[in-house]
């Protein structure tokens, strides 16, 4: 990944405002002799918290009118439940329509709110990931240093043989790219600089000693700028919890992670949890959160033990945020209007088949339709089985025939005759 060239793309233009964003707070807290990554991060989640707090709303929102409207889909799928022809598919489908019309929603209705997210969170991951590729003010810091390295004419070679010497895993293709971009300049240094930000302190420090002492009197005093910037609690936002082992302080990121976003998970499975549903063990939905609750907090954990310590500060920043928001969002649904919400939805929703030359949602109407489609199944259905027993009558009839008079009907005689009135009866 090619972090300080990838602002093309889809996220590349959001991923730049937030990098703007960011390097504003870094700016402001830096005037003030706060100038740190980890605050400005923290900061940065907040804002960009605020920003999708109205999305966040309205996915609640949606979540507690799916609880009202559980039961009646449940009610739908029970009474067609082992019925696998088209017309009884088509007609559940029709009813469960019906339903979310009813309601002003639609069966993607939680989903939307989801999907206007995700480019905004995979945008501040690629922000987050690689500060210096989007934040001028630390990039400009890391700048006077790559131009120090390079007054070494066996820096690029210094470079490469660090990188494979340390065998690092996680961090890009520093040879590949170097050998590619050789020739260009700026991106060169876009590329060191990328690398050196995943180094942390020791191995900067390593780094740095196959210098002359030139180099290093330049670097040393830059890079404690950068360091005390880029140090969080005493942690280096740089370095990976995993590195450092579980006897470090830095175990403590992903067991936060774990467990402040437990803590999220619980307070949003409280809230979106149907009373309906609260007992049934069997329950999809039910299973699913209950999942859920388990799983993402050991995702969390896992992710933030071998990502850089920056991402875990950002994952628990976010967590604690959503747990905040949630118990926000939970005050402010307690004393909401569902009969209000749904005429809203439904204005909504006319509105909008308005525009498309659709006539407005009519329950009166879509009930009819359904009626008519259960009587066409109930017509089929009876057609089918007078048809079966019809079938039936002609075969009983013609055992009849053919056995009648025989007292037994397996004898020789018995066989005999019936092929005589077979002959008869077909005029043979």
């Amino acid at each position: 990944m090619v972090f300080l060239t990838a602002h093309d793309g889809l996220l590349g233009p959001i991923a730049m405002l937030f990098g703007y964003l960011m390097n504003g707070i870094y700016l402001v807290l830096d005037k003030f002799g706060l100038g740190n990554i980890g605050v400005a991060i923290i900061i940065f989640t907040l804002i960009t918290r605020l920003i999708l707090y109205p999305f966040t709303v309205k996915q609640q929102k949606s979540s507690k009118l799916m609880a009202i409207i559980q039961p009646e889909i449940k009610a739908i799928q029970a009474k067609y439940e082992g019925k696998k022809d088209q017309q009884s598919m088509l007609a559940q489908q029709a009813e469960i329509k019906a339903v979310y019309e009813k309601y002003g929603t639609s069966m993607t209705g939680s989903c939307v709110q989801l999907l206007i997210q995700m480019p905004i969170i995979f945008a501040l991951y690629r922000v987050i990931m690689n500060v210096p590729a989007y934040v001028p003010a630390i990039k400009e810091k890391f700048t006077s240093i790559v131009d120090a390295i390079l007054t070494d004419s066996g820096a690029i070679d210094k470079l490469i043989k660090f990188h494979q010497d340390n065998n690092f895993e996680r961090v890009i293709s520093l040879e590949k790219q170097l050998n590619n971009f050789a020739g260009s300049g700026e991106i060169q240094k876009n590329h060191i600089i990328d690398f050196l930000y995943k180094l942390n302190p020791a191995q900067f420090n390593e780094f740095i000693s196959g210098f002359g002492e030139n180099v290093q009197n330049i670097v040393a005093p830059a890079y404690e700028v950068i360091d005390k910037a880029n140090t969080f609690c005493g942690l280096n936002l740089s370095t990976a919890p995993s590195s450092g082992g579980f006897a470090s302080a830095y175990i403590l990121i992903p067991i936060l992670a774990a467990l402040s976003q437990y803590l999220s998970v619980w307070l949003m499975q409280k809230q979106n949890k149907s009373k309906v549903n609260t007992n049934d063990e069997n329950d999809t939905m039910q299973q699913t959160m209950n999942s859920m609750n388990i799983m993402m907090p050991i995702m969390s954990a896992v992710f933030c033990w071998g990502f850089a310590t920056g991402i875990g500060v950002y994952w628990i920043a976010t967590s604690v945020f959503m747990v905040l928001t949630q118990l926000i969002v939970n005050k402010q649904l307690e004393n909401l209007d569902i009969d209000k919400m749904i005429k809203e939805n439904v204005e909504k929703a006319n509105k909008k088949r308005a525009k498309k030359g659709l006539p407005p949602i009519n329950e009166d109407r879509a009930a009819n339709n359904i009626k008519k489609m259960e009587e066409n199944i109930e017509k089929k259905t009876k057609e089918r089985e007078n048809l079966i027993e019809n079938q039936k009558k002609q075969i009983e009839e013609a055992n009849k025939y053919y056995s009648s008079g025989e007292e037994n009907p397996n004898s020789l005689f018995a066989k005999a005759n019936m092929v005589q009135k077979y002959n008869e009866k077909h005029n043979k």
